[in-house]
This record gives C-alpha cells, structure tokens and sequence, in this order.
C-alpha cells in the first residue's frame, strides 16, 4: 500500500507504533495557532511568567510552529501516561495515598513525575524513533522532537488534536485518563490528516481553582507563575517570598493539589513503562531523611532524574521551607530544630537566609 497516497491509514499505522513506543495516544494538529497568541501575549504582559525570560524571548514563535521550524504544516501530539506501575499497600485511591502523605507536616512532598527518571529523555528518545519510524515509510521527512525543550504551546496544540481539553488549572484533561501524562510534539513537513478536538468537560467545576494552597490559579485557566509552588520550587532560583513560604506547607518539588483534587484523576492511568517507576528515596520520604543528604548523595539519587536540575543549593533552600512549616505546625519538633541549627554555619547564604526563616 502507498502510505502517502493513503493518509488515514498512515495516521492509524503511526498509532500503532506510539502504542509500542509506551505512548497512550497521538493526535494531529495545524498549525495555525494565531486564536492563541492574543491569551499568549496578555500572560506575558502581566508578567505572569516570572523570572522565565526564555517565555517572552521567544515571543509569538510559540503560537507559530511554522516560523519556529519552516516548512512545518502539521503537529504530530502525542500523550504518555505517568502514573507509576506499581501501587503500594493496595493504593488504587492514588490520590487518596497522596493527600495523606501530604497531610502529616514531617513528610516531604515530591511531584509524582519527578520521581522516577527524567521524562524530558524518555519522551525525547520514543518520539524521535517515532518520527523515524515514520520516515521510514514515506521517505524523507522534514521534522523536529519536543517535548517542554522550546517555544512550542503544548497544551494549546494537544487540545487542537483531541488529547484532551484544557483544563482551568492549564493542563490537558482526557476523560479516560485525567491529566497525570506528558506531552511531546514532533513538528512534520507531511500534511496529514487533522484530528478532531474534543469537547471541555469541566464544567462549572472550580475544584483546582480552590484548592490551590498560594492560589496561583487567578481565573480559569489562567496561572501566576509567580505564585505557583512548582515554579517557586523548581524554576525560581533566588528566595522564596515570605509571604508565600507558610503556603508552600511540605511541598519541596513542584506541586500536585489541583490534580490530586481533580474528579478526572481517578481516571489516570498506569504507566506502561518501567521509567516513571518512583526510586525508593523519593517515594513519600521525609524532610529530615531528604535533609540529612549530602551534595554527593543529592547527585546520586537524582541521577538521570528531573529533580537533579535545580541543583543542591535549591533543594536545601525548599526543605529549609519545608522543615520551617514542620516546625510552625509542631514547635515541639527538637529533631528538626536541632538539624536546621546544625546546618546553618555551613550553608550559602541563601539556604541560611531560609533556615533563619525556619527558625524563627
């Protein structure tokens, strides 16, 4: 069969071999994104991006994937589940699981994405046999794989080709699988056939909006970066505001309130692949075993993972916020004072400007 000549069975084929890859689903999209870039420039204007300057640098290319790679003339999408394999002590309820942990002040919360290997990789390296895959059978093809690497607006792009909707915390949504999965795009000269959007189900739901612990959600669908717990803990490297260290609670990288309080999540699905499966280390630990971490020991448990990034001196600063909010709950914590004290002569400044905050 000519799979130019035959272009849905092309996409159909293309799907078949996702699925083999470990993703979940693959849309197609346009790339006319220009409905997008009037809601792009408005959150820049208001700085909602924060410190990020690589979001204003690169400007509307992000609404236009045609200038940012020429001769693209559609958007492959495509989803991967992150959810990890395995369940522990029988948590079919993850998210239940997850707000207990949450709830005891001593616990150090890590994002679930962020405990198992670097996503960034994982979906780098599939899509790009993806993508070959693919040339394989048309012949040469002009392309290029992403996957939150450049100015491209995933999220617009995966609701245009039926990943789901966009959710009023900005994420993507599915009806059968939430929003716990990654995104990754590969942009293609091939001018495949367009997926069909789907309908937004949120309704007059605010769930995510309300639960936000520094509501960093300032409208539906609208997020203040600066405000956001993930940003703060992972993009933002100098201090942490005061006034939004006390609502940060025990969440030492990034933050996942508006899913875990998400009704779609309890239809998240597992992973298929051993990659997102959580290393023991960052599987629900606490701050003071996180704390007690060397810089030799932070390199070694974060190797190959998305949390080695932000560097030794950003993870002590949040779990000097993060310890500071243990004692602010339990003053009769001796242990954590005892451990903040003793760190306090040898850090940074700005690790000891934190643990001062703690202590106090």
């Amino acid at each position: 069969m000519d799979q130019v000549g035959d272009p849905a069975a092309l996409v159909e084929q293309l799907r078949g071999w996702a699925r083999s890859l470990g993703f979940s689903q693959i849309g197609v999209a346009d790339v006319d994104l220009s409905s997008a870039e009037p809601g792009l420039l408005a959150w820049l204007d208001h700085g909602f991006h924060g410190s990020m300057a690589y979001m204003a640098t690169h400007g509307l290319k992000r609404a236009r994937p045609a200038e940012l790679v020429p001769g693209t003339v559609r958007v492959i999408t495509a989803r991967m589940d992150y959810l990890p394999r395995t369940r522990h002590d029988g948590d079919n309820d993850w998210q239940a699981v997850e707000w207990a942990h949450l709830a005891r002040p001593e616990n150090a919360g890590v994002s679930t994405y962020a405990r198992g290997r670097d996503y960034h990789k994982v979906l780098r390296n599939r899509l790009q046999k993806l993508a070959d895959r693919l040339a394989e059978a048309v012949g040469p093809l002009g392309h290029r794989v992403f996957t939150d690497s450049a100015p491209v607006l995933e999220v617009e792009l995966a609701s245009r080709s039926g990943i789901g909707w966009r959710g009023k915390h900005t994420l993507t949504l599915h009806r059968e699988a939430g929003s716990m999965f990654f995104l990754g795009e590969i942009y293609i000269d091939l001018p495949l056939p367009l997926s069909e959007p789907v309908t937004p189900h949120c309704g007059s739901c605010s769930a995510c909006i309300d639960v936000c612990p520094t509501r960093a959600i300032v409208a539906p669908y609208r997020v203040d970066a600066r405000r956001c717990i993930s940003y703060l803990t992972i993009e933002h490297d100098g201090a942490i505001p005061e006034d939004l260290r006390p609502l940060i609670g025990n969440r030492i990288y990034g933050c996942d309130d508006c899913q875990l309080v998400c009704p779609w999540n309890k239809y998240a699905q597992r992973s298929t692949l051993p990659d997102f499966d959580p290393r023991a280390p960052l599987l629900h630990p606490t701050l003071l075993q996180l704390w007690a971490w060397t810089e030799a020991d932070f390199l070694r448990h974060t190797e190959g993972g998305p949390i080695r990034r932000i560097g030794y001196e950003r993870w002590r600063r949040n779990l000097a916020v993060g310890l500071g909010n243990a004692l602010r709950a339990d003053p009769s914590l001796a242990d954590v004072r005892a451990a903040l004290e003793a760190a306090r002569d040898a850090a940074s400044p700005l690790v000891q400007e934190h643990i001062d905050w703690a202590l106090r």
